[in-house]
């Protein structure tokens, strides 16, 4: 099983993150806040936080977490790909100049985002041990009940209300089947209605690759984390092997 996905609470963001080394992308000034995860340089650029999805109460709320850190403030890039997204924004980390600290690691470990698992997993190990700080001091968005956080499996009524939501939802898996090319691992007896994750044909060889057979997840706890679709039954499409992290078995 890959190190990185039991990373939980290991270290530190800031010095987890010295595994992490993205090259330069430039620096600028911010100027203005576009959202919770996005802002504007003076020189116009439009930059998106790589790796966090915002969890403030409300838009508002998102933006001011983030206006508090940045606002004003000289930051340097870092990241794999100079290339802007279909939205012309440059997805980047974001450290502040001159203590070099990473804006995603404070988000994070103030409780006001969660792990958006689209990077590479030495960068992903801190980004997670940041969220971890947060739950464990009760910061945030997690300064409420965990199971308001962490949807629990065997709730799909519960998940299922956060529909098109990203979502972080907890559970033993009781059965993984394939179908064709997608593996199910299923968390409830009726697969019409209980929650269900489903992996692609495309993503097994990066899961081998981590050291992970699906099939062994089969009455282990997994924590899953993706956006709720529903398919009879609320899902997660997994595409990424950082969304899913194996807790044990019982």
């Amino acid at each position: 099983m890959a190190a990185w996905l039991c990373l939980i609470g290991a270290a530190p963001a800031q010095s987890a993150f010295a595994a992490c080394d993205p090259p330069p992308l430039g620096e600028g000034r911010v100027a203005e806040i576009v959202d919770g995860r996005s802002f504007r340089l003076t020189d116009g650029r439009e930059v998106r936080l790589a790796g966090i999805e915002p969890a403030g109460a409300s838009k508002t709320a998102r933006i001011e977490a983030l206006s508090a850190i940045v606002t004003g403030q000289d930051v340097s890039l870092r990241g794999g790909d100079e290339a802007p997204d279909r939205y012309g924004r440059q997805t980047a980390f974001v450290f502040l100049a001159p203590s070099q600290r990473l804006v995603q690691a404070q988000l994070l470990s103030e409780g006001e985002a969660l792990v958006l698992p689209d990077v590479e997993k030495d960068c992903a190990a801190a980004l997670m041990a940041a969220e971890a700080e947060a739950r464990t001091a009760k910061r945030g968005t997690w300064s409420v009940n965990v199971n308001d956080v962490i949807k629990n499996a065997e709730s799909p009524d519960d998940i299922l209300a956060r529909l098109g939501r990203f979502t972080i939802v907890e559970g033993k898996v009781l059965s993984v089947r394939q179908s064709g090319a997608t593996i199910y691992l299923n968390f409830g007896r009726s697969w019409r209605q209980e929650f269900a994750v489903t992996v692609s044909r495309r993503v097994w060889p990066a899961f081998a690759a981590a050291g992970i057979v699906l099939k062994s997840l089969e009455n282990q706890r997994i924590r899953v984390r993706g956006w709720i679709e529903e398919r009879h039954g609320p899902r997660i499409d997994v595409v990424r092997v950082g969304q899913i992290e194996v807790l044990g078995g019982d």
